[in-house]
């Protein structure tokens, strides 16, 4: 299985990661390492941090800041996490409670504020003005996709494009960033860097629409969470989208009523149409197109097992069904 191999080819790199997030995760106030440990040690597939290691390997780096890096990509994903959580109200994330659900909103809002400030503390110590860009521009790119997508909620007239953009912006870019990192320690040219960049890019959005796609069809006990949880918040993804396109005018309708309201009474019947359109299979092609896109990004990168690592990662990301 793909996982089981990519966790042994990275095994000794994610457990020196680990050791980084764990050590400059300490803080001398007692909440902020409960809430911090909490979520980072509650499971996931880290796989933002490993971007970074797999990058740095591919490109030939040899030193140990991909574990810093890799640590601060996975400090700031995590405070999106708590953020994210608050926002949504969610209770639920990986099969537990969420940090908002267990310790409050305002415990979470102000943690995840402390993981992204020791993020660029952390980036800082690398002392390389690239690096710092990068996260910085990613960071700021990320926020401005969770407005986009509060923006977007309970509003039936999204489109593909307005769509895509919030996945660009609130899932991509860390994955564009963190493949980016690895080709700066590696001192890879700027064009290599660039294909890394959109490497990253296009696996991002082809997890977020799976994400997307597994909202309507999963394993609860898998993604450990509730089916239903983006109509809930009145999320207009693709699948609806899709079904609303081109599902009849009444099917729309329903479609449409229980985006703006959040029907989630509605999810067996919204179920019953996104299946009748074919808007989970449309949207797997879309990101299977994705991650065709990213493999192609690394075509002028030389052959090694860990190139080999992010080609399969990518077939992965757009056939995954947790």
């Amino acid at each position: 299985m793909f996982l089981d191999n990519f966790k042994k080819l990275l095994a000794t790199d994610m457990a020196a990661v680990d050791l980084v997030i764990r050590t400059r995760l300490h803080s001398e106030v007692l909440l902020v390492n409960q809430i911090g440990e909490y979520i980072i040690g509650g499971g996931g597939k880290r796989l933002r941090p490993a971007l970074v290691v797999v990058s740095a390997h591919a490109f030939g780096y040899q030193g140990t800041r991909h574990h810093d890096l890799a640590a601060v990509v996975e400090f700031i994903h995590t405070a999106t996490l708590l953020h994210d959580d608050v926002v949504d109200e969610s209770e639920l994330r990986r099969g537990k409670a969420t940090a908002s659900a267990m310790f409050g909103n305002a415990a979470s809002v102000l943690v995840g504020d402390f993981l992204y400030s020791r993020a660029f503390q952390m980036m800082v110590e690398v002392g390389e003005m690239s690096v710092m860009q990068t996260l910085a521009d990613a960071t700021n790119l990320i926020a401005e996709g969770e407005v986009l997508q509060l923006l977007n909620c309970h509003d039936a007239d999204v489109d593909t494009a307005n769509y895509m953009r919030v996945i660009h912006c609130k899932t991509a870019k860390l994955f564009e960033a963190a493949m980016r990192l690895g080709a700066i320690l590696g001192q890879a040219p700027a064009a290599e860097q660039s294909a890394a960049a959109k490497y990253g890019m296009h696996l991002g959005t082809a997890f977020q629409l799976v994400d997307d796609v597994l909202d309507y069809s999963a394993n609860e006990a898998q993604t450990g969470k509730h089916l239903g949880d983006d109509l809930a918040e009145g999320k207009p993804t693709l699948p609806l989208i899709y079904a609303m396109q081109t599902g009849t005018s009444a099917q729309a309708a329903v479609v449409r009523d229980a985006i703006e309201n959040g029907a989630v009474e509605k999810f067996a019947e919204v179920l019953e149409i996104i299946h009748a359109t074919g808007a989970l299979d449309y949207t797997r092609e879309v990101a299977m197109r994705e991650t065709e896109a990213a493999c192609a990004a690394l075509a002028g990168l030389p052959d090694s097992a860990h190139k080999q690592c992010l080609l399969d990662l990518a077939h992965f990301a757009a056939t995954r069904e947790f």
